[in-house]
């Protein structure tokens, strides 16, 4: 397990808040626990991650294609797929205090036993031989554990009753496998193919927390892949390594990577092979992406369910089958917040300490930063001039408060790779200074060969 950082984590929230990456949801009201709003940078970089993911996982593969459902489905969908009668945490409530919890995770924390799989049964004598404690008030006296849904209810149309009882989603694969008999019919894709989506869930966690690592409302980017029943270890080898592939491109460190390869004890009923990759977060070693091949599960469950022909005809051969999947999914929060530990550095500068949050350009919330080094109106129609070129090149911050220093400390924060100085040398020789983020660098450059300087750092 990873050393916990209370110290980093504090140090990125007060970063993310500070700059406008994340600020609590509703905070003029008091706010509503672990609920978070993206700021405009959070945005950005949210966006930016979005568009790569997208790039890397189907625009570059030319057996993947997008869908995006609705969040409320027929409400038959979550029962074919098991999540009425089986999504769910097992809660118990401290007698003294009233806090409630999910069971499994207090009892990882206090005494580091692993409970996945346990019944409620089992639970409870592991805590009470335990004498485990609750998190809030030390007491050893909870109630029963019992099982609860993590769906979101809600209801459609005037009259609230079983009839119009509906979900919010609690995951995006569904609406793949729904619209999985359209996109063969109109993409004409042969199986090997993937099917991707991003897009809002919704989990009615008991015990929410870590910040934006566990939230009720956040987003998933996740495919289904389509394959042959006989097929299955190389693509998955092939999707495992391409998510390490992708680690390595927006920035996450290789040694606070791990596989964790479930234990057959511990799969998923429909799953024949799931991995866990998991990062050190500064509150410890944690789930950040998974891989799992569910085999025919959710198919095979359709078409029980909506009597629907969801099986796929092999136009070279015409054999029939229902194809396998193999899943690979990625929470879009917990990976912002992933990036976000590992880019957070602190340096020296002479005698004074410089935060930087050295993020790769493609997901840094701006590319470039222009700098006019006063407000003077002689300096100003350069300096946009400088910005109009440059916002075509990339999101392209101006800012003109404060010190040149000050400056350059704030677009260190916010991990700007560069800074485009306008000075009064420029009105003499028509060049600016580019300042290197990480290196702190200063460059010359004529402004008529900016643009090619840029694309070529680009």
């Amino acid at each position: 397990m990873a050393n916990k950082d209370d110290k980093l984590m504090e140090k990125v929230q007060t970063l993310a808040r500070n700059r406008g990456f994340v600020y609590p949801d509703s905070e003029i009201y008091g706010g509503m626990a672990n609920t978070w709003d993206l700021g405009p940078l959070g945005v950005e970089l949210k966006n930016n991650l979005k568009q790569l993911w997208w790039k890397f996982f189907v625009q570059s593969h030319d057996n993947m294609v997008g869908v995006d459902s609705a969040i409320i489905m027929n409400p038959r969908v979550w029962e074919a797929s098991g999540h009425v009668g089986e999504f769910g945490d097992v809660l118990v409530d401290c007698k003294k205090c009233q806090n409630r919890f999910r069971a499994d995770h207090i009892i990882e924390e206090v005494i580091q036993i692993d409970v996945e799989g346990k019944t409620s049964k089992e639970i409870s004598e592991i805590l009470t031989k335990n004498k485990v404690k609750c998190p809030s008030c030390g007491a050893t006296d909870f109630t029963e554990p019992r099982q609860f849904n993590l769906l979101f209810k809600t209801h459609v149309g005037v009259i609230e009753d079983d009839k119009s009882a509906a979900y919010l989603r609690g995951e995006t694969a569904q609406g793949m496998f729904t619209n999985f008999k359209n996109i063969v019919a109109t993409s004409r894709k042969r199986v090997p193919f993937g099917i991707a989506q991003i897009g809002k869930a919704f989990r009615n966690e008991i015990t929410p927390g870590n910040y934006i690592f566990r939230t009720r409302e956040f987003e998933i980017a996740e495919f289904e892949y389509f394959i042959h029943p006989g097929d299955w270890e190389k693509p998955f080898e092939f999707w495992l390594a391409n998510m390490h592939e992708f680690a390595d491109i927006i920035g996450l460190p290789k040694n606070k990577l791990h596989d964790h390869d479930i234990p057959k004890e511990k799969l998923a009923h429909y799953s024949k092979r799931t991995v866990d990759i998991e990062f050190d977060f500064p509150f410890g070693q944690k789930e950040l992406w998974g891989i799992a091949y569910r085999q025919d599960y959710d198919l095979s469950r359709h078409i029980e369910y909506s009597k629907e022909d969801l099986s796929y005809t092999d136009p070279m051969t015409s054999e029939k089958y229902v194809p396998h999947v193999i899943e690979p999914t990625f929470g879009v929060e917990r990976t912002m917040l992933a990036i976000l530990c590992s880019a957070y550095s602190e340096d020296m500068v002479g005698d004074e300490s410089r935060t930087v949050l050295r993020l790769p350009m493609t997901l840094a919330p701006f590319k470039f930063a222009v700098l006019p080094l006063s407000k003077k109106p002689e300096l100003e129609g350069n300096a946009k001039e400088v910005w109009t070129l440059l916002s075509k090149l990339g999101n392209t911050d101006y800012d003109e408060t404060q010190s040149i220093g000050k400056r350059y400390r704030r677009q260190d924060e916010i991990g700007t790779p560069y800074c485009i100085t306008v000075d009064f040398e420029t009105l003499e020789d028509n060049a600016v200074t580019i300042r290197d983020r990480d290196t702190m660098k200063q460059t010359r450059v004529k402004i008529n060969e900016l643009e090619k300087h840029l694309t070529d750092l680009l």
